[in-house]
């Protein structure tokens, strides 16, 4: 799935939303002159999050765009960061991609794989539970959930990888969700496991778990699971399975094994 798709499955919708009063083309009424239209216009982020309220969870960050007439707006929507556009009436909202004519460059995937990218220096991976070599040159982090349907998907996908290229891992953090009420005790016994030395045990777990089997109570008290909760929160990543890149890049969802190893080519 192209980064494109990953961005039209978080939001799958394309919108012109009335936003104000404002007529809609009164950036071309403002007498700018002949001059930088842009420069007859401004708003900040508190602007922004007043207009998008109801509509998007928190406004990030704002700043002119380079399309003409657009700020770019990055957002938070369904936990997911996201680009988004306003006009300079304040008066229209834009999601989906904006294609430049002269090059075919798409602005919005530009933009999203931009606001999704994190410092993986700050993912501890010492409780990760590790597919492949650990000494791989690519290391691809996998923030999984002991009873989703999706991380049950993935799995034999990043075993594929693995049989395919001898320089890709998988470290595996467990980050269990809300919405599955019995993924976080599952997480505790696989992080218990994989902490006292029983990696393979720890793996088994998971496996057993994501095959929909019971688990045993967890074997030690840990705060490992929690801070993986946060970490997430930290980073934006709401749902799972979630892939973080060599580079970097969150690419959220089940993905096949061919489109995991064209994601390293590129």
């Amino acid at each position: 799935m192209s980064i494109t798709n990953r961005y039209t499955t978080f939001l799958s919708f394309f919108i012109v939303t009335f936003l104000s009063s404002t007529q809609a083309m009164a950036f071309q009424n403002a007498g700018c002159g002949a001059g930088d239209c842009r420069d007859c216009h401004s708003v900040n982020r508190d602007e922004v999050a007043q207009l998008l309220k109801g509509k998007v969870t928190e406004v990030l960050d704002v700043k002119r765009s380079e399309v003409p007439g657009l700020w770019d707006v990055e957002a938070v929507y369904n936990g997911q960061k996201l680009p988004f556009y306003i006009d300079f009436s304040k008066s229209y909202l834009i999601s989906g991609n904006v294609i430049k004519l002269k090059n075919n460059e798409n602005v919005t995937e530009k933009n999203f794989v931009k606001m999704n990218k994190i410092d993986r220096s700050e993912i501890p991976l010492e409780d990760a539970l590790v597919i492949g070599d650990s000494a791989a040159k690519y290391k691809i982090i996998v923030f999984d959930d002991p009873e989703c349907t999706y991380c049950g998907k993935l799995h034999p996908e990043m075993k594929k990888v693995i049989e395919q290229r001898s320089d890709i891992a998988f470290f595996i953090k467990m980050f269990p969700l809300a919405m599955h009420p019995h993924a976080k005790s599952k997480a505790q016994t696989i992080v218990c496991s994989k902490l006292q030395g029983e990696h393979k045990k720890a793996l088994a777990f998971l496996e057993e778990s994501l095959a929909k089997k019971s688990l045993p109570a967890p074997a030690c008290t840990t705060d490992v699971v929690d801070k993986n909760i946060a970490l997430a929160k930290k980073f934006y990543i709401a749902s799972t399975p979630t892939l973080i890149m060599p580079d970097g890049l969150v690419l959220p969802g089940f993905k096949k094994a061919e489109k995991i190893i064209a994601s390293i080519k590129e």
